[in-house]
């Protein structure tokens, strides 16, 4: 009996997950992300990774997270248990069929394209009612469209930007779809009259825009800081595309 119930309860384990899956799909985690991080939360192992700061900056996926930390304990106990008990007394057959029938409940009304949609529209409300913008991820802040960018462009001395200013290398920079948000050097962060600085080694250019014409304005820039940075083990602040 005891075995049976071992059987059943990581069917629960598996559809709990599932759900969650589903959860964090609600809140535009993209789906491999989402069910390797509930898994990493449930085992407690993995959560290290860099895909982690979209569970921890999101205020939703937190939330939904603590559940599972706790659920991931609290199954680790159990399982710990009954394979102590498993030549001791039997367990409730009774009990454990109403466990798992609620939880395979609870993943089919997920399932529901209605539900979801529902959801996924609460979750977007109760963001928008109490979350401040610094909360947010930076995904969620810029990257709104698919066709927006934000890359951070680092320069050498082999860039068409090098020793040189913006607005001399793109002459109509204020009439196209993409802003500079700042310049960083060093542990300095330029932000006044940032198209008229002339741009140094090493600087590091945070660019936000439409994904085609920043791709076509400094694709010789991005080609060198791509060719760089695979000789490199240092890998570029991020570009979201």
């Amino acid at each position: 009996m005891n075995l049976f119930f071992l059987l059943v309860y990581f069917i629960i384990i598996t559809a709990v997950i599932e759900i969650f899956v589903i959860l964090f799909r609600l809140t535009d985690l993209k789906l491999e992300i989402s069910r390797f991080q509930v898994i990493s939360l449930m085992t407690g192992t993995g959560f290290t990774t860099g895909e982690s700061e979209l569970i921890l900056g999101h205020p939703v996926r937190r939330k939904l997270a603590t559940f599972l930390i706790l659920f991931g304990a609290f199954s680790l106990a159990v399982i710990i248990s009954s394979i102590s008990n498993i030549l001791s007394e039997d367990l409730r057959t009774k009990d454990i069929f109403y466990a798992a029938g609620g939880v395979l409940l609870a993943f089919a009304i997920l399932k529901l394209k209605s539900v979801q949609t529902k959801l996924s529209k609460l979750f977007k409300q109760d963001m928008k009612q109490n979350i401040e913008l610094g909360d947010l991820p930076i995904r969620d802040i810029f990257m709104s469209e698919k066709q927006d960018k934000l890359l951070n462009l680092h320069i050498y001395k082999e860039s068409s930007l090098f020793q040189k200013q913006i607005n001399q290398v793109i002459h109509d920079h204020d009439q196209l779809e993409f802003v500079v948000l700042f310049i960083k050097r060093g542990e300095l962060k330029l932000r006044r009259n940032i198209y008229h600085t002339k741009i140094h080694e090493g600087d590091q250019i945070l660019l936000f825009g439409e994904k085609n014409v920043i791709s076509k304005l400094f694709k010789n820039d991005i080609k060198i800081m791509e060719e760089k940075l695979k000789n490199t083990q240092h890998t570029p602040v991020s570009e979201y595309q």
